[in-house]
């Protein structure tokens, strides 16, 4: 796996991952948050090499290396029962399941949502669902190496766990209730549909209750990133995690 750009590779590093080798573009470490990379590198003991533009042109996959690639192994999904671990421990965890977002763009932008907002962990499936890969770290900016991502075999299964362990499950759906009258709080777990048909029926019928996101123009639906993005910062909002509840 090539990880590239300057906040996965770092984020990479951080994240204590066995990496094979970094390739940096000639001149790209002696200034900046290049410069900075360079002295995380160097600190990390990871092996590295310099190489001209032509050379870098000719192993980056995605044209956008910022001067840095990273050659990795595959990604490491956390297993289910130590994501909920792990999550237990914090106050009100939150997780959000994802039904069939087979877009990998979708779906790096929703770990750096999740990420960033705080989110305890992820649940994909093993099929119908794009995976953890190169596009998606770099779409992250590395967030998939900060967030505990589960891959399961069966979603309602890890829904129906998820509800063993105490968690309130929530669907989002256009025909829910609205999400500022939802009451979350606690252990939730918010389940995301696919771009084009959204929750499945089995899926959506394992829900314990349907919620949605208000709409006020002529389009009344967001893509899966942007409706994740909203919705996870509603339920941390309510759940007093940004410092208020709601009133």
């Amino acid at each position: 796996m090539k990880i590239e750009g300057k906040n996965p590779v770092s984020e990479l590093i951080k994240s204590g991952k066995n990496i094979e080798k970094i390739f940096i573009l000639d001149g790209a470490a002696d200034k900046g948050s290049g410069k900075e990379l360079f002295v995380q590198i160097k600190s990390s003991g990871a092996s590295y090499v310099f190489l001209d533009k032509n050379a870098m042109k000719r192993i980056s996959e995605t044209g956008n290396h910022q001067g840095f690639i990273a050659v990795a192994g595959d990604y490491q999904y956390t297993p289910l029962n130590i994501l909920l671990q792990r999550a237990d421990s914090c106050k009100n965890p939150l997780i959000a399941v994802l039904d069939d977002i087979v877009d990998p763009h979708n779906l790096g932008s929703i770990i750096r949502v999740c990420e960033c907002a705080g989110v305890n962990g992820i649940i994909l499936p093993e099929r119908r669902s794009a995976q953890v890969n190169e596009t998606v770290i770099k779409v992250s900016c590395g967030a998939a190496f900060c967030i505990d991502i589960a891959r399961v075999v069966n979603i309602n299964s890890a829904i129906n766990e998820l509800k063993d362990n105490g968690y309130w499950v929530y669907g989002a759906d256009s025909g829910g209730e609205s999400m500022y009258g939802a009451g979350f709080g606690g252990k939730t777990a918010l389940v995301i549909g696919g771009e084009g048909e959204g929750i499945k029926r089995l899926v959506r019928e394992n829900c314990d209750k349907i919620v949605a996101i208000p709409m006020a123009g002529k389009i009344n639906s967001l893509n899966a990133a942007a409706a994740c993005a909203v919705l996870v910062y509603e339920i941390k909002r309510q759940s007093g995690f940004f410092g208020g509840q709601i009133e």
